[in-house]
């Protein structure tokens, strides 16, 4: 199966990278009931969107009494059949798995990027960032030219739109320019989006940075 190629906030690089994709075939039936058969955990999910204080910068809390509850943070029931540690995109279900056992995962909303849904494929986590700085590409700054005062790079922080963390994505030692990041704009989250790859709650993304390591096998699902 081919790689597609994708650009990224972070890159103005757009190639073509060629792969096998071998993932179980229940992950592609029946959408989202193939994965959840029912929530392990409930009432909230499994950590804190509260106030947090990282060197400098403050992370406030975030608001989840208008957030549809299937996209906060929880632990789901989960038959892939993907080992523990391995992350599965499913951009179609605006969702990300992070499975933790051999029926359990935990699972993530997401927003879908331009680029994010044009890529798909098997790669790892190569590189991990901490409030990662941001490049726009030339067609953000064509299309949005306010972009052009960015073009060295804005630092990282909570107006970054990279958000709180990023998991760059890679095959060998070659960077596929697919991201897992935060966002600065919340309400994207379970929607599809102009820019980007696939973006989650900043607080999401530092839990999904604390528990995935170099080297994590990452799956994303087609469509």
């Amino acid at each position: 199966m081919t790689i597609k190629s994708a650009d990224t906030h972070a890159s103005q690089t757009e190639g073509s990278l060629e792969g096998s994709l071998n993932v179980s075939r229940r992950l592609f039936l029946l959408g989202a009931p193939a994965i959840l058969t029912g929530c392990v955990a409930t009432s909230g999910g499994v950590g804190s969107y509260a106030s947090r204080q990282e060197g400098s910068i403050t992370l406030p809390a975030m608001d989840t009494s208008g957030v549809n509850p299937r996209f906060l943070r929880q632990e789901v029931a989960y038959s892939g059949g993907e080992a523990p540690g391995t992350i599965v995109v499913r951009p179609a279900e605006r969702h990300l798995y992070f499975v933790t056992g051999r029926s359990t995962a935990i699972r993530y909303g997401v927003g879908v990027g331009r680029q994010g849904a044009l890529w798909h494929g098997r790669a790892v986590v190569g590189r991990k960032g901490s409030w990662p700085n941001w490049t726009p590409t030339a067609s953000m700054i064509a299309y949005d030219p306010r972009n052009a005062r960015y073009a060295g790079g804005m630092p990282g922080g909570v107006g970054n739109p990279l958000g709180a963390r990023a998991l760059y994505l890679y095959r060998g030692s070659r960077d596929t320019m697919y991201r897992l990041h935060g966002t600065n704009v919340p309400s994207s989250i379970g929607q599809a989006v102009s820019s980007g790859c696939i973006r989650l709650f900043n607080h999401d993304i530092i839990d999904l940075h604390d528990r995935a390591r170099i080297g994590t096998q990452v799956v994303v699902l087609q469509g």
